[in-house]
């Protein structure tokens, strides 16, 4: 299926591996120019190289919101403009209540929460102006079902939720849409660095696996697709059935 995306223009943060690596090759492979950054230079040219020509690598840290916001800025002038925005980035330290100090939530929620509106703030506006625009941000299935010893994550990201539905709603007359992607467990390095075998993380997970990458970037780039147009507001898991709750 042709989603409609030729041509456009895409700025995804933290892309030099895991999911935010997989939704820029997702995106490239529609014919997107994508703006990926990462805080290692040898590490996000390495990753452009292997997404192709459309990829333009870019060095920035968006765990504080000026590194954030400069990435977009970077990625708007190297595009000659932004269409898309998938937001993205790594997690706080585990802990859970008792082992977590309180000095540590300020890092946390700037990580996974104002991060995530900095770049809003940098892209967004562009957008309605041109009345086409696409924000998926990559949030945790947490946010619906927090996950024990993760206390810092659960609490952060739960809040960029609440931002995002509140702007999908202020901009869906602008023709941009605003979506989240809540992961459950999928083969990265980040649940090898928490859970150290991808076998022993598929236990409990109902479809008996954890999940691939490559089929969680298809799903963002569909959410980023003409097809969507009327898909907003929306906090999808991509959790191989682990979510319970009826709602």
């Amino acid at each position: 299926m042709d989603l409609g995306l030729n041509g456009k223009r895409a700025a995804v943060a933290a892309a030099s591996m895991g999911l935010g690596y997989a939704s820029a090759e997702a995106l490239a492979a529609e014919g997107v120019r994508v703006a990926i950054c990462g805080r290692d230079k040898g590490r996000i040219h390495e990753a452009a190289a292997k997404i192709g020509p459309n990829a333009i690598p870019l060095v920035a840290d968006v765990s504080t919101t000026a590194g954030a916001t400069a990435f977009v800025e970077a990625a708007q002038e190297a595009l000659g403009g932004l269409d898309v925005l998938v937001t993205n980035g790594g997690g706080p330290p585990p802990g859970d209540f008792a082992s977590t100090p309180l000095d540590a939530y300020a890092d946390a929620v700037e990580l996974n929460l104002l991060s995530v509106v900095a770049m809003c703030y940098a892209a967004v506006p562009s957008m309605q102006e041109q009345g086409w625009g696409r924000v998926v941000a990559i949030t945790s299935i947490a946010v619906r079902q927090p996950i024990g010893g993760l206390i810092l994550s659960n609490t952060a990201r739960t809040g960029a939720t609440g931002f995002l539905r509140t702007l999908a709603r202020e901009v869906a007359k602008d023709g941009v849409t605003v979506n989240s992607v809540l992961p459950g467990l999928h083969a990265t390095a980040r649940l090898i660095q928490l859970y150290g075998d991808t076998a022993d993380a598929a236990r409990g997970i109902p479809s008996g696996t954890v999940g691939d990458p490559g089929d969680f970037g298809q799903v963002v780039a569909f959410l980023c697709s003409e097809q969507a147009k009327h898909l907003t507001g929306v906090a999808l898991q991509i959790d191989g059935g682990t979510y319970a709750a009826l709602l």
